[in-house]
C-alpha cells in the first residue's frame, strides 16, 4: 500500500486541491499484499481500519486502482518497479528485481528537483537503483537476509556504498529490561515464524518509529521526499495479542468468492504462497487466515496513525496532500486460493488508491476510472509541477481531478506470468488460462496442456463468482471481450522477447 503525503505548491485554479506558496514535501507509505477491501471506509468488510478510513472520508478515492500484473511470484517486486519508474509491467527490466540506470526513478526525480530524499523500509529492487534514488536511509530490509518473521526481521543502516553486506545485518530485540537493543544475526537465528512480541518490535512499529522521527527532527531547508515502504499485511500474518484478540475465526464473515478449491489448475497452483494453508481450504482455515490478516492490518493501521500524528506535530499536516494505495491484491481464502499469484480483482490486482489531506477540499469524493499503480508517479509529478521524466509511461491522474478527463482510461489489462491473462471493460471482466507442457523441438509446438476462459459481469458479481462463459446469451460478447484483448497485448507489448524467464509465450500457445 503506498501513503503519499504533498505538500502543494502553487496549484492554481484547481476545483479539488486548494493552493499554496510553500515547496511541497513528499511522504510515501508502500505496504505489502494489502487488497482493495482491506480498507473498512472502501470494502465495508470487518477490518479495523480508522485512520485510512479518516483518508477515505476526508479526501477523493479511485476506486478502479490495479496493479497491472507481475511475471514473478513475488508480485511486490515489479508492482515496486512500476510505482518507483512509471513504466507498465512489460516496460521494466526482467521482473523488475533490477531498474536501470536510464528509467528515472521518483526519488531521482525529486532529487534533481531540488529534494532531500530519504528512505525507511523494505527494498525489493537492486542496491545501485537505491544508491542513487536516495540521499539517505534507516531501517532498510530487504537486503539478502529474511528469516520470515515480523518480531526478528534483519535491518541494514544506511549504506551510501550500496554494499549491504550480510555480515552489517541486525536484529532489533529486548534486553532484560525491556528496552529495545540492536545484535548482529548469528547461526541460531533460523527461519521462521517463530517470534512473538516477547521477542522484539513489530516491523510496523519499526519503520513508523523511524519515519515519525525523521518527519519530526528534519530541518533541513530542502524540502523532503520521505519513502516508507512497510512489510505488512504480507504474511507471516503475525501482530500482537492486542489486535490478534480483536478477530477470532468464529466471528469471521467469508466473503463471498470463499471457495475451499480453485476449481481448476491456473498455471501456478503449487508455489510457497499456496502452501501457507492445507488443502481443501476448509471454513475454518479459510476463517483463521481471514483473522490474521485483518489483525496484521489493524496493527498496520495503528502505525500509519502515529506518522499522520508526526507530520501534524511538525507543522506540515494542513499543506499535505496524501495519497494511499495498495501494491497487490491477496485471496486469503478467495477463490480457494491463499496467495496474490492470480489476476481476480481481491485475490490479486485490486488496490486502494486515496489522496487526501489539508490540501483536498473536496469530502468524500469518489472517481471510478480505471487506473494503474504505475499512473501515481506521474500524478504525483503534476500535482507538485515537478517536470516529469520522459522514461515515464504511465498516465496522470490531475485531469481526472480537475474534472477535465472523466474517464482515465477505456479498460485494463493484466498478466500473470505466462500463464494468465485478463481484460476489464464496461460491465465485464475477460479472464483467459492456458497451461503448456511438453514441447516438441521437432515440430516447434506444444503438445499437450489446457486452456480455461472466465468470463463474469462484474456489476452484478463484483467477487467473480459466475463464470458466464460457456452460456450462448454471452458468445456474441466474448468474442468481442477476446478480440480486444488480444489487439491490446499487441498494442502493450505483450510478448516474449519483452518478458524474462517464461517458458513459453501466452499468446503462442493460446
Amino acid at each position: 500500500m503506498v501513503l503519499l503525503l504533498v505538500s502543494m505548491n502553487s496549484i492554481k485554479a484547481q476545483k479539488h486541491i486548494s493552493e499554496s506558496n510553500k515547496k511541497p514535501n513528499v511522504l510515501i507509505i508502500y505496504t505489502d499484499d494489502h487488497r482493495y477491501t482491506g480498507v473498512h471506509a472502501l470494502g465495508g468488510q470487518q477490518v479495523e481500519t480508522p485512520h485510512m478510513d479518516s483518508l477515505v472520508n476526508d479526501g477523493i478515492s479511485f476506486t478502479n486502482t490495479y496493479l497491472m500484473g507481475s511475471f514473478s511470484g513475488a508480485t511486490c517486486v515489479p508492482s515496486r518497479a512500476m510505482l518507483l519508474s512509471g513504466r507498465n509491467v512489460f516496460q521494466l527490466k526482467g521482473q523488475g528485481h533490477v531498474i536501470p540506470k536510464e528509467h528515472k526513478t521518483i526519488g531521482e526525480t525529486f532529487k534533481k528537483a531540488g529534494y532531500y530524499t530519504h528512505i525507511v523500509g523494505k527494498w525489493h529492487q537492486d542496491n545501485a537503483s537505491l544508491i542513487r534514488s536516495f540521499d539517505s536511509g534507516d531501517k532498510i530490509m530487504g537486503r539478502g537476509v529474511y528469516l520470515t518473521d515480523h518480531f526478528r526481521m534483519p535491518l541494514w543502516d544506511w549504506d551510501k556504498k550500496g554494499a549491504f553486506k550480510k555480515e552489517d545485518a541486525y536484529l532489533l530485540t529486548y534486553d532484560e529490561k525491556g528496552k529495545i537493543t540492536r545484535r548482529s544475526l548469528n547461526k541460531d537465528d533460523k527461519k521462521g515464524p517463530t517470534g512473538t512480541e516477547q521477542n522484539g518490535p513489530h516491523t510496523s512499529e519499526i519503520f513508523a518509529e523511524s519515519a515519525s522521527l525523521f518527519i519530526k527532527e528534519y530541518r533541513k531547508k530542502k524540502p523532503f521526499l520521505l519513502y516508507l515502504a512497510f512489510h505488512a499485511p504480507h504474511d507471516p500474518r503475525q501482530a500482537p495479542e492486542k489486535y490478534r484478540a480483536k478477530y477470532t475465526p468464529k466471528t469471521m464473515t467469508l466473503p463471498p468468492s470463499y471457495m475451499s478449491q480453485h476449481p481448476f489448475d491456473n498455471g501456478h497452483m503449487v508455489l510457497r504462497d499456496e502452501e501457507l494453508a492445507p488443502w481443501p481450504r476448509t471454513k475454518e482455515i479459510a476463517k483463521q487466515h481471514l483473522a490474521d490478516y485483518y489483525a496484521i492490518i489493524t496493527h498496520l493501521d495503528t502505525q500509519i496513525g502515529k506518522v499522520i500524528s508526526a507530520l501534524k506535530e511538525s507543522g506540515n499536516y494542513e499543506n499535505t496532500l496524501i495519497v494511499f494505495a495498495g501494491d497487490s491484491g491477496l485471496a486469503v481464502g478467495n477463490h480457494g486460493l491463499i496467495g496474490k499469484q492470480n489476476i481476480y480483482d481481491e485475490d490479486g490486482v485490486h488496490v486502494p488508491f486515496v489522496m487526501a489531506g489539508g490540501v483536498i477540499k473536496d469530502k468524500g469524493l469518489k472517481i471510478n476510472s480505471y487506473t494503474y499503480i504505475h499512473d501515481i508517479f506521474p500524478t504525483i509529478c503534476d500535482i507538485t509541477q515537478i517536470n516529469k521524466p520522459k522514461t515515464i509511461t504511465g498516465k496522470s491522474l490531475l485531469p481526472s481531478i480537475q474534472n477535465k478527463q472523466t474517464q482515465h482510461r477505456e479498460y485494463t489489462y493484466h498478466a500473470y506470468k505466462q500463464f494468465q491473462r485478463a481484460y476489464r471493460k464496461g460491465d465485464y471482466k475477460l479472464i483467459e488460462y492456458v497451461r503448456a507442457k511438453n514441447f516438441n523441438k521437432n515440430k516447434g509446438e506444444f503438445i499437450t496442456g489446457s486452456r480455461v476462459t472466465q468470463l463474469f459481469n462484474f456489476k452484478k458479481d463484483p467477487w467473480e463468482t459466475i463464470d458466464l462463459s460457456f452460456q450462448p446469451q454471452y458468445k456474441a460478447i466474448l468474442e468481442t471481450m477476446k478480440n480486444e484483448m488480444k489487439s491490446k497485448a499487441l498494442e502493450l507489448g505483450d510478448k516474449k522477447e519483452n518478458i524474462s524467464g517464461e517458458k513459453y509465450d501466452f499468446w503462442e500457445y493460446y
